[in-house]
């Protein structure tokens, strides 16, 4: 039976909702459902509907799928995995974390197309696995979000000192970055669509000329027209040793336990276009078409991109030991400045700058979403619920905005050290999110099969479920564990507490939420999988054909 057939009508519920339909303000009729006024299992009732309003296009969906993610991990980041674990080992280390993070979206993508609405994955892990799971998770996502919003604004600054690095004046540019990214997200969805997808053409543009001018390099059509092929996998060779140089072997395998938190940290955010479902017109078609596409997206930008970059320029290379935070950090430009080209560095700077501008923007976006599903379901001050006529969680937006006030932390040497705390501080808290998600999803899967709902009836479903969760579950919690191994060989206290206070952190916001609100853990068989949930009817449009060449073009691409 699928989940459509397991919905019951309006008249069937509680009088007390007023006969209106859970779907952005639909008028109530005969397929319209609301949740029950007297059931506060999930602090959501007739007058917590929904209030944000779908104005994502299919095309903002698609690219925000395609493109949304990559950014200054992928541009610059890949240039330290290279030096720390070699060629072979980060291409290792962004395969099984590409494996990891795709387990992960297509978990969040199932669940997302089956509930489309405001709150995503913390909504579903409250509902599904345990409220106070929901609660942690919920916060946990909210403040990494919220605190990478001013990492990001710092490092498309730092972006700018390739052309100008006067000190005075770089606080003007964090200035003028701040009120940019906010006004975005203040003018409404719409505007953030439209600008994520113009930053996502820009993106893909780079990266894909990127992956081209590094395998011309390769093959010798460079200036000193040197054939390299494979030559730096032999020497200086496919790995590097990193802690330990005695034991070439362990030193390895360290080399590349050393890259999978920076891998991680470029694949960190796919979960974005989950979180837009609520606003995302058509949401079931839209993102179960951007979720298949991911898969081939990892493989080409990320896998191929870091396979290019090992091959054009050598491990060893003294420029990959620079932190200068610009264009010049990154492989691909070294590799320019050793074939001899000119002039690309200055085109490169300037298209990561904008990758570092969306990743901030982004951030600044999931972060208030996530703040504003909260507080609609009671965990969160319910003044953070409130919305203009637009459907704009305004004060939302306006609180997460703050955050990126701490970007000016940076400005004084002083203060540098606690914003690099700050920094380290959201990495493990992006594979938390993902083991939730899996977690979750597990718990979704069990009480589908238990109550007796074909999942294959759904929009999207993935055939390598379960197994994919359990995956991710695995190596996540694997990484929470291991992130931090190299404190241990120089151990340095504020480095073993960046590594890991989101443990007890995670521990602490779930267990004191349990005993304070004295929840449950929901057996499969009490799971609800009805209230609150819009109908397909409700959120998806008629599908309307591409009819011309250029429509079919269209549709293809986005």
């Amino acid at each position: 039976m699928s989940y459509n057939e397991k919905d019951v009508p309006v008249n069937e519920k509680s009088s007390s909702a007023n006969d209106v339909s859970l779907e952005k303000g639909h008028p109530a009729g005969p397929t319209a459902y609301v949740t029950n006024a007297e059931d506060d299992r999930y602090h959501f009732d007739a007058h917590d509907l929904d209030k944000v309003q779908r104005r994502l296009k299919q095309r903002h969906v698609q690219m925000i799928a395609i493109a949304g993610t990559i950014g200054t991990g992928l541009f610059l980041g890949s240039g330290k995995a290279l030096e720390r674990a070699g060629p072979l080992g980060a291409l290792m280390a962004y395969t099984f974390i590409g494996s990891v993070a795709y387990s992960s979206l297509c978990s969040v993508g199932e669940m997302t197309c089956f509930a489309p609405i405001s709150g995503t994955f913390p909504h579903f892990a409250a509902r599904w696995v345990d409220p106070a799971f929901g609660f942690a998770v919920g916060w946990n996502y909210f403040y990494t979000q919220a605190i990478t919003v001013p990492v990001e604004v710092t490092a498309a600054q730092i972006l700018l000192t390739f052309w100008d690095d006067d000190h005075n004046r770089g606080i003007a540019y964090t200035a003028i970055i701040l009120v940019f990214m906010c006004a975005i997200n203040l003018f409404g969805v719409r505007y953030f669509g439209e600008s994520e997808f113009i930053f996502s053409i820009i993106k893909l543009v780079l990266i894909t000329g990127l992956i081209l001018f590094g395998l011309i390099i390769d093959l010798g059509g460079g200036p000193d027209h040197d054939r390299r092929g494979f030559r730096y996998w032999k020497n200086p060779g496919a790995m590097n040793t990193y802690l330990v140089h005695s034991n070439k072997n362990t030193g390895r395998f360290l080399g590349l336990l050393g890259v999978l938190v920076q891998a991680a940290f470029s694949f960190q955010g796919m979960e974005l276009v989950a979180i837009a479902a609520s606003e995302t017109e058509s949401p079931r078609r839209n993102i179960a078409k951007a979720v298949r596409r991911v898969f081939y997206r990892i493989l080409i930008f990320y896998i191929l991109g870091v396979l290019i970059t090992g091959m054009i320029i050598p491990s060893n290379d003294p420029h990959l030991l620079s932190d200068t935070g610009t264009a010049a950090q990154s492989p691909y430009v070294i590799a320019m400045e050793l074939a001899g080209v000119k002039g690309l560095p200055h085109v490169v700077n300037a298209a990561v700058f904008t990758s570092a501008f969306s990743a901030g923007n982004s951030y600044l976006f999931t972060s208030s979403r996530v703040l504003y599903g909260l507080a609609l379901r009671g965990q969160a001050p319910r003044i953070f619920a409130y919305c203009t006529k637009k459907g704009l969680p305004i004060i939302a937006v306006g609180v997460c905005s703050l955050f990126s006030l701490l970007s000016f932390l940076n400005v004084s040497s002083s203060s540098s050290q606690v914003f690099t705390w700050l920094t380290n501080l959201t990495t493990v808290g992006g594979f938390f999110t993902w083991m939730a998600i899996n977690v979750t999803y597990l718990r979704f899967y069990a009480g589908l099969k238990r109550q007796g709902i074909d999942r294959t009836k759904f929009i999207y479903f993935s055939n390598l479920q379960p197994y994919l969760s359990i995956w991710g579950v695995f190596w996540t919690t694997f990484c929470i564990l291991v992130n931090g191994f190299a404190v241990f060989w120089d151990f340095n206290a504020s480095d073993f507490l960046t590594a890991y206070i989101n443990v007890p952190l995670f521990i602490t916001l779930f267990v004191g939420y349990k005993v304070w609100k004295r929840t449950k853990f929901w057996r499969s068989d009490e799971m609800d999988f009805v209230r609150g949930i819009p109908t397909i009817e409700e959120t998806e449009a008629p599908y309307v054909p591409p009819r011309t060449w250029g429509e079919k073009i269209f549709d293809t691409l986005f």
